[in-house]
């Protein structure tokens, strides 16, 4: 039943944001048709969501922020259709493990690495949450940029605008495997992938990439993706 419900939506979607915000998809033809893959966008807007989802042909999974919606009976039925509740005060590993299931079994996930909406529209530097996920499943990575959205419904406002909207999709990226026993060598490297994701976001959309932090190595070597053929 969720499923029909999610396809029902999926439609509705696409046909509002076509109707509304001149809505177009590039670089399709880099979505991967099956296998667990993993989905990085960027994030400026509540409208990012289903603009995205409505831009990806397979059923996907959606980390959120777990304060989004209080209500139980809302909860529910969202998560049922395929909203992860993620708390953003700590490192939530109950959401992060349900997302790494859900990869391994060949599911799509999405993921905004900034961890919270940009509050002026630009790019924020990504958290170590991606680079947890990535080295679990050891998933491909689709880079995505939402241009427009900030634009439609931009943080701290109520009103939203009729404002074209573009969903710009990267070549998957992935990244060696790098096992290691050492604790701050290992959140550096998440960090790192989640640095390099983001940067990836930034040149689909053309924009500046987020500031870049300092950051020591400590031994550990910084992960070198691929794009997939």
């Amino acid at each position: 039943m969720s499923g029909l419900i999610y396809g029902a939506l999926w439609i509705c979607c696409r046909v509002i944001a076509k109707l509304c915000f001149r809505y177009h998809v590039f670089g399709a033809e880099h979505i991967p048709r099956k296998g667990g893959v993993l989905f990085a966008a960027n994030h400026a807007s509540y409208v990012d969501i289903p603009l995205l989802g409505c831009a990806i042909p397979q059923r996907v999974y959606f980390l959120g922020r777990s304060n989004l919606f209080p209500h139980p009976l809302v909860r529910k039925a969202l998560q049922a259709l395929g909203w992860i509740p993620l708390r953003t005060d700590r490192f939530d590993r109950h959401a992060f493990a349900e997302a790494i299931a859900k990869i391994q079994a060949g599911k799509s996930v999405v993921i905004f690495p900034e961890g919270t909406r940009s509050p002026d529209g630009r790019l924020q530097p990504g958290k170590p949450g991606i680079g947890h996920i990535v080295a679990a499943t050891r998933c491909p990575v689709v880079p995505v940029y939402l241009k427009g959205t900030y634009q439609v419904w931009p943080a701290g406002t109520m009103r939203v605008r009729c404002h074209p909207v573009a969903v710009h999709f990267g070549e998957p990226l992935e990244f060696a495997s790098h096992d290691t026993i050492d604790e701050r060598a290992r959140k550096e490297r998440y960090r790192a992938i989640g640095t390099i994701v983001m940067n990836r976001i930034a040149e689909l959309g053309q924009v500046p990439p987020p500031e870049k932090r300092k950051s020591t190595t400590h031994g550990s070597s910084s992960p070198e993706p691929s794009r997939m053929q």
